[in-house]
This record gives C-alpha cells, sequence and structure tokens, in this order.
C-alpha cells in the first residue's frame, strides 16, 4: 500500500500479487468505486489475468483531514 499527498489530493494504491482478471464491476470493487466517488474522488483498477491487482483511488483533502490519516507531512 501507497499513500500520499498532492495538489489537495490523498492518493492511495493497493497492489497485490495475485491472480489477476479482477472484475471491476463485481460487487467488491463496485462498493468501493461507490464510496471513492460518494466522496468527489476517482479510481482506477489495473488487473490483467495472471500479473495482481492495482486499485488506485484519488480523494480530496483538507489540510485537518491529513492530520488525522498521517498524511499531513
Amino acid at each position: 500500500m501507497r499513500a500520499q499527498r498532492e495538489n489537495g489530493r490523498a492518493i492511495i494504491e493497493v497492489e497485490d500479487d495475485g491472480a489477476g482478471g479482477a472484475d471491476p464491476e463485481g460487487s467488491g470493487l463496485f462498493g468501493l468505486r461507490d464510496r471513492v466517488e460518494t466522496l468527489e474522488g476517482s479510481m482506477w483498477i489495473e488487473s490483467p489475468p495472471g500479473r495482481g491487482t492495482l486499485v488506485h483511488a484519488e480523494l480530496p483533502v483538507h489540510a485537518r483531514s491529513l492530520r488525522r490519516v498521517g498524511l499531513d507531512r
């Protein structure tokens, strides 16, 4: 997992080395995308078969929100 602050946004990436082939419209990833979009963020997924999965999300944040999650550095 990687998380960083850039231009007023929290950028979060989670990656695994599993089988890949995740369905972006599957219930778990669809639910995650819905939550990110509710917070006015964006998300994309890369999951080629046999090569693992990468989930990339960007969320707008305010300074006090950054302090709560430790991204205010």
